[in-house]
């Protein structure tokens, strides 16, 4: 496998930090409301200093139905899925960006959203030079 060529300039090498998770024992009625969950994930970009492009939802309907809102941002994306018939929620937040925090984004959708429990992960997605030099993590 071919490693990417390495970047002189520090500007211009990529930071990728990807925060992920899974919310347990939601209230029905707060993953079914779809305005509220949009305005949860717009105040998460905010705190976590991204950039928004859009941000759009849309309510499922099926057995497994539940509601989907997904924020771009500059730096990549923000995306929330629940399914009313588990009480579930999955939350994945990816940056590229320096100065944004997923972890911030992820931290405060959970707080709103008051899940009886969680589960939260992370990676490092950055370019392969950075790595070598920064060791993983973030």
């Amino acid at each position: 496998m071919n490693e990417p060529a390495s970047s002189a300039n520090p500007e211009d090498r990529i930071i990728g930090k990807h925060v992920y998770g899974n919310l347990y024992g939601l209230d029905t009625a707060v993953i079914n409301d779809e305005q509220m969950l949009k305005s949860v994930m717009l105040e998460a970009v905010g705190l976590a200093k991204m950039n928004l492009i859009e941000i759009r939802s849309w309510s499922l309907g099926g057995m497994k139905g539940g509601i989907s809102v997904i924020a771009l941002i500059e730096e990549s994306h923000c995306v929330l899925h629940t399914w009313n018939e588990y009480n579930y929620a999955t939350l994945d937040i990816y940056t590229c960006g320096e100065r944004s925090d997923p972890k911030v984004a992820f931290d405060h959708v959970v707080a709103k959203l008051k899940p009886k429990t969680h589960q939260v992960f992370s990676a490092d997605r950055s370019q392969l030079e950075l790595l070598k030099q920064q060791g993983p993590g973030f």
